[in-house]
């Protein structure tokens, strides 16, 4: 698949969306020091629906060409990019978090309550079920696991899928999922998909836009309509218009439909910061921006406790040097894990492609 402007160097900044979403949620729960007065600071789960928005629009846009090319799926090939992407530093992560809930932190005196069998939390977290786990309570190193268990859950439903289907049937059978799962999802007969937070309509309808771009009359429209598209996304994740005074149907179907959109728009054309080489290589390196950055919170909150708390700086410098300290060391972490981690199995990952060039 041909590289599509833009894209990468969004993964950054929704990963730093994350990132200030949860260091405000960290420290006020802590009682420490912590600021979150803007919108922006509050986007967190927004950015992870436009992360679903994006996977979905990638992945099945791979998948798409591969069938239309030949007229059939790879799954063992599907599968294995998908494991050699994610399961390293997933796996990493899921480790060296079990580890500290339940080793590290009671051996410096901090006992951390767990609210659930360790045999079925490593059930759950090994087979992707995280979002489940999650439930327990067991901690913000493991709970961020859980929008990759979604991910991972609506691929195992996606490419069989597409294997199975004609061609010309796919692009109708997203639309009839997207639906239904809608449906089912704002459903009071199917709360355990809110519990879980199963939001598979997000992949689905990007998906289905990457696939109606193929057609010319759809690519000119939405060049008509692409500034006024990305300034409600700036006013969506600068301000609190849409969600005071959308409910909560109404925020998810709105947020699906303008993320799709954005998505769409921003595949189309090169704007020239977001092709800056910085930040599409922050971009690059975003999974483990993402992954890392619970842990790193946990140790700057003991550094917090053990050593700038006794400096008696203002409120405001502590806040400031706490984003600062966090964000940095989670990209140099991201970096280093990136470079001498995540790259072995990237570049195992080539042998799987999906069509030859």
């Amino acid at each position: 698949m041909k590289h599509l402007p833009n894209l990468t160097a969004i993964r950054f900044i929704l990963s730093i969306l994350v990132v200030i979403f949860h260091i405000p949620q960290f420290f006020e729960n802590r009682g420490f020091p912590f600021y979150n007065d803007l919108a922006i600071f509050k986007k967190g789960g927004e950015a992870v629906c436009v992360f679903f928005s994006l996977s979905g629009f990638l992945i099945i846009k791979q998948l798409y060409e591969e069938k239309k090319i030949k007229n059939t799926i790879n799954i063992k090939y599907f599968f294995t990019r998908r494991a050699l992407r994610i399961f390293p530093l997933y796996y990493l992560v899921l480790i060296f978090g079990f580890l500290y809930y339940r080793t590290i932190l009671p051996y410096f005196g901090y006992n951390y309550e767990n609210n659930y069998d360790l045999i079925t939390g490593l059930l759950l977290s090994v087979t992707f079920f995280s979002n489940i786990f999650c439930s327990y309570g067991p901690g913000g190193i493991l709970e961020i696991l859980w929008s990759i268990a979604i991910e991972e859950q609506f691929y195992f439903i996606i490419a069989p899928a597409f294997f199975i289907l004609p061609f010309k049937k796919i692009p109708l059978f997203l639309v009839l999922f997207t639906v239904a799962f809608i449906l089912m999802y704002f459903s009071e007969n199917f709360i355990y998909l809110v519990r879980y937070q199963m939001l598979f309509f997000y992949f689905s309808f990007s998906g289905l836009f990457a696939i109606l771009l193929n057609q010319a009359k759809v690519q000119y429209l939405f060049r008509r309509i692409r500034y006024p598209i990305l300034i409600v996304v700036l006013l969506y994740f600068g301000t609190s218009i849409f969600k005071n005074n959308l409910n909560n149907i109404s925020y998810h179907l709105f947020s699906m439909v303008l993320f799709g959109l954005a998505i769409s728009i921003l595949s189309q054309k090169p704007i020239k910061i977001l092709e800056n080489r910085t930040i599409n290589y922050l971009g690059k390196i975003s999974y483990g921006i993402y992954m890392f950055h619970p842990i790193i919170m946990q140790f700057i909150g003991l550094a917090y406790l053990k050593v700038i708390q006794k400096l008696n700086l203002s409120r405001m410098i502590d806040i400031v040097m706490i984003n600062f300290l966090i964000i940095t060391i989670t990209i140099i972490v991201a970096h280093l894990s990136f470079k001498y981690y995540e790259s072995y199995f990237l570049n195992l990952k080539k042998r799987f492609r999906a069509v030859s060039k």
